[in-house]
């Protein structure tokens, strides 16, 4: 018989409301063959008794349900955002608080270059925290004439490129007509590039190409390093092209003994037609491993809130913006519905700005009429400014949601100020609305556009902290129990793995955070305080301070 290992906990807390609490666990194969006392499980027969974390909490292993593993690989550019930020190495890099500040970082790079030809990226600008002024061409020139040079923002749906690199990809010259490329006074680009489709092209001249939203072999690994220090042990990729050349190294990659995350990576829309994305997707759902969950889509049906590009219902912006863009035609969005609910194939649909979600309200609800699928958990991600109508259609139709919890402290003061105004910036990511609704509910970071961290997450839905302090709509509150169960097995759901992991219980896989307090014990606005020892994953054991 393979070996039986128990190991003892100062706590466990198992999100299994017929045991919630135990102060043993135990495993054989890499699955939970049951949790609860020492008495209790001495039945399974002989063991090996663990005590490594007597004096440490478990609880599930945490479910990121929205992240992009590209984050491994941005932190080879220069960092540019206004918050300090822990790279996967540890080093905490100084937020940048003025656009001359975001310069001069960006120059001390490009003079460590020594390739004249080599192109300078940056990543995770924030206009909107730099008075929300424009970065133009102009202002990267200053960084460098001759090199290109590209910075993404931190939602990733904008980019900011020089001259040069607008030179390369031959959009330097007048008569550019595009909704997402706004021209200066002399009628060329002025810099800012709104949208993959628009970016992408260029991104390439700039270290960004075609598969930005990738990570490479070294960035998978120092992307599973982050999820080590924040108890995560299932990572989604949420909108990864899966190149086969890309799909070979993730297989190969988490197929190490040493890789300590589950990765569930969706395949992105765009550059595809419906029908041959389904007939690929179904391809690569036959190739899913424990640690590599393939067979999802992920669409992207408008752009951020505070980028403007997020498709916002009337009245529109509070400072009068333009309404933002779409990504997707909606006859597109309703073939690719069409064919995955027939195929069973879940899709996951990034909606921001709350007509957005209106249009995949609409959009979805025919479609189930006529091809009936009671578990389909289509799931809306961000789903940011929807209303409770919208919430109510959503429990009607089948459908999660995965909210955003993280926004009310990076941007919600900006919200509030200056993008949707105070009332809606005070429901933004209505987590007590979603649950007492009956929609399934997970939340996020979407990493990289804010730290992965879990706890944090929670935090974040428990406190509705704003980065100045405010309390932003104490009534979508919720509580730490509430939040813990978005983190597990609410993220699990979204995801079709509630069956497998989220819950400390029999059969599931031996996924655990380990912690160094007890989160359901300390003061809720402590709550994103709680240290992080590790993890073990499918049974393999991860100390964070190792890495």
């Amino acid at each position: 018989m393979t070996e039986t290992t128990i190991f003892a906990a100062k706590r466990i807390i198992t999100m299994n409301p017929a045991r919630p609490v135990a102060t043993h666990v135990a495993t054989r194969d890499g699955r939970i063959l049951g949790a609860g006392t020492l008495d209790e499980l001495e039945g399974w027969g002989e063991y090996i008794l663990d005590e490594r974390f007597s004096d440490k909490v478990l609880m599930p292993g945490f479910v990121e349900g929205h992240a992009h593993t590209m984050e491994g690989t941005l932190w080879r550019k220069t960092y540019c955002g206004f918050f300090d930020r822990v790279d996967p190495g540890g080093r905490r890099w100084p937020g940048l608080k003025s656009l001359g500040a975001v310069l001069d970082r960006l120059s001390e790079a490009e003079r460590a270059l020594t390739d004249p030809d080599e192109p300078l990226g940056g990543f995770q600008l924030d206009p909107i925290y730099l008075g929300n002024v424009e970065v133009t061409r102009h202002d990267l020139d200053r960084v460098s004439g001759g090199r290109p040079v590209g910075v993404l923002h931190a939602s990733g749906h904008i980019m900011n490129v020089n001259s040069r690199a607008l030179e390369l990809a031959g959009l330097l010259r007048h008569g550019i007509n595009h909704p997402g490329i706004p021209l200066g006074d002399d009628g060329l680009p002025l810099g800012p590039l709104k949208g993959p489709d628009v970016y992408t092209p260029v991104g390439r001249h700039v270290g960004f190409d075609r598969s930005l939203t990738d990570a490479d072999e070294p960035g998978l690994r120092d992307f599973a390093r982050l999820c080590v220090r924040t108890g995560t042990t299932t990572i989604t990729d949420l909108a990864s092209r899966l190149e086969p050349d890309a799909v070979d190294m993730m297989e190969r990659v988490t197929s190490e003994d040493s890789f300590p995350v589950r990765v569930v990576p969706l395949k992105f829309f765009m550059g595809h037609t419906p029908e041959d994305l389904v007939s690929y997707v179904l391809e690569l759902r036959d190739r899913s491993t424990d640690r590599l969950r393939l067979g999802r889509i992920k669409i992207v049906a408008d752009g951020s809130i505070q980028g403007f590009t997020a498709r916002l219902r009337w009245p529109g912006y509070f400072n009068g913006a333009t309404n933002g863009l779409w990504y997707i035609a909606p006859e597109h969005l309703a073939e690719i519905y069409r064919r995955s609910l027939w195929a069973g194939i879940p899709v996951h649909t990034h909606t921001n700005g709350d007509e957005a979600t209106e249009l995949v309200l609409d959009t979805l609800e025919p479609l189930l009429g006529k091809h009936p699928s009671p578990d389909h958990r289509f799931t809306l991600q961000h789903c940011q400014l929807a209303d409770a109508a919208q919430f109510r259609r959503m429990k009607k139709l089948g459908m999660c949601v995965n909210l955003f919890a993280n926004h009310h402290f990076y941007w919600g003061d900006e919200h509030y100020r200056l993008t949707v105004g105070p009332e809606r910036a005070s429901r933004m990511n209505a987590c007590r609305t979603a649950m007492e609704t009956g929609v399934p509910m997970a939340i996020h970071s979407d990493a990289p556009v804010t730290p992965l961290a879990p706890l944090f997450t929670a935090w974040a839905a428990v406190n509705r902290i704003t980065a100045s302090g405010r309390v932003q709509g104490e009534h979508e509150r919720i509580s730490v129990a509430a939040a813990l169960n978005a983190i597990t097995l609410g993220a699990a759901y979204t995801l079709h793995l509630d069956s497998e992991i989220g819950s400390v219980e029999t059969g599931k896989a031996a996924d655990f955070s380990v912690l160094e307090d007890d989160p359901t014990a300390v003061a809720p606005e402590s709550l994103k305080d709680v240290g992080v020892w590790g993890t073990v994953q499918g049974g393999r054991i991860f100390e964070a301070a190792a890495l």
